[in-house]
C-alpha cells in the first residue's frame, strides 16, 4: 500500500468513527451499481463520498444551517431533480446532495450534471467523478436514469449563477433538454426551490476574465478574497415540490417542449416566492 492509499484509508477510518453507525450501514446499501473494485461506470466511489460528505455536512448543517421542507416527496427510483441555480459557485448543489443523503430516509445519492468546461480544470475531473458528478450529456443521463438514479439538473445553467444581484430569485430561461429526456425515459420530475443561495455571494461578473479562462462568468465580490470561494453564511431553505410525470413526444417542436418546461419553471418560481415570504431574515 502506497503512502497516498494509506492516507486515504486512514482519513476514511477517522471519518467512519464520526458518522452514526446506522447511517454508515445505510450508505453501504445505497442502490448504486458498483464493480468489484468499488466504482460505478462513471468513477463514483462509496468510500470517496464519505470524505466529501463529512466536510459538506459542516457547510450544510452549521454554516448554511439548511432547513428542508417536504423531503418525503423525493421518490424512490429514477427521478430528475430540477432546481434553481444561483450563488456564483455551486454550494446549492452541495446542499441539495446533502439533503438527500442526510435528511431523507433512506438516503439517496444525487448525481449532478456538470458543465463541460469544469473537467478541464486540474484535479476537478478526477474528484467530481469520485463524488458522483458527471458531464451533462443526454447519453450519460439516460444511462443513470436506466439504473434508477436521482439526477440533479439546473436548467438555467450558467445564466442562473451569472445574473446580476438585482435579479435575484428571478428565474432565467430554462433549457428544454431535461424535459425531452423526461419524456423519452418516462422519468418523474421533482421541482425544487433553494432560498438563500442568492445572498451567499453578491458579485459583479468580470466578462473579460471569464472569456480568458473559458468560463461562463468570473464573479468578484466586495470583500476579501474578492472571489466567492468563501460565501456569506446565508441561511438555506430548500423546498421540495410534488413529483410529476409528463407525457408527450420527446421529439416535438421546441415550442411544445418549452411549454412543458415552463410549467416546471413556474412551479419552482412559486415555491421561491413562498420561501421568501416565509423566511424572517437572510442570515437566520
Amino acid at each position: 500500500m502506497g503512502p497516498a492509499e494509506w492516507a486515504k484509508r486512514s482519513l476514511i477510518s477517522w471519518i467512519d468513527r464520526r458518522f452514526d453507525p446506522e447511517f454508515l450501514t445505510q450508505l453501504q446499501h445505497l442502490p448504486v451499481q458498483l464493480n468489484e473494485y468499488g466504482y460505478d461506470p462513471f468513477g463514483f466511489s462509496r468510500e470517496d463520498i464519505k470524505v466529501v460528505l463529512w466536510f459538506s455536512q459542516q457547510l450544510y448543517r452549521k454554516y448554511f444551517r439548511a432547513q428542508v421542507f417536504d423531503i418525503d416527496r423525493v421518490p424512490d427510483g429514477r427521478v430528475l431533480v430540477i432546481a434553481n441555480h444561483s450563488g456564483q459557485l455551486p454550494f446549492d448543489a452541495v446542499c441539495l446532495a446533502c439533503a438527500l443523503l442526510l435528511d431523507r430516509q433512506p438516503p439517496r445519492v444525487l448525481r449532478a450534471m456538470i458543465e463541460r468546461f469544469i473537467p478541464t480544470y486540474p484535479f476537478i475531473s478526477y474528484l467530481f467523478a469520485r463524488w458522483g458528478q458527471i458531464i451533462g450529456s443526454p447519453e450519460n443521463c439516460e444511462r443513470l436514469l436506466e439504473a434508477g438514479e436521482a439526477i440533479l439538473v439546473f436548467p438555467e445553467g450558467a445564466r442562473g449563477i451569472s445574473k446580476p444581484f438585482t435579479q435575484r430569485y428571478q428565474l432565467q430561461a430554462f433549457g428544454n433538454g431535461f424535459m425531452r429526456l423526461a419524456l423519452k425515459t418516462r422519468t418523474p420530475i421533482l421541482p425544487v426551490a433553494v432560498v438563500g443561495a442568492e445572498e451567499q455571494a453578491p458579485a459583479i461578473n468580470v466578462k473579460p476574465l471569464a472569456r480568458l479562462l473559458g468560463a461562463p462568468a468570473f464573479p468578484v465580490v466586495p470583500t476579501p478574497p474578492f472571489f466567492p470561494i468563501i460565501p456569506y453564511p446565508a441561511k438555506y431553505r430548500i423546498y421540495f415540490g410534488e413529483p410529476r410525470t409528463f407525457l408527450g413526444d420527446p421529439d416535438d417542436d421546441d415550442d411544445v417542449i418549452d411549454s412543458l418546461a415552463l410549467q416546471v419553471k413556474n412551479s419552482i418560481q412559486t415555491m421561491l416566492y413562498t420561501g421568501l415570504k416565509e423566511r424572517r431574515h437572510v442570515f437566520w
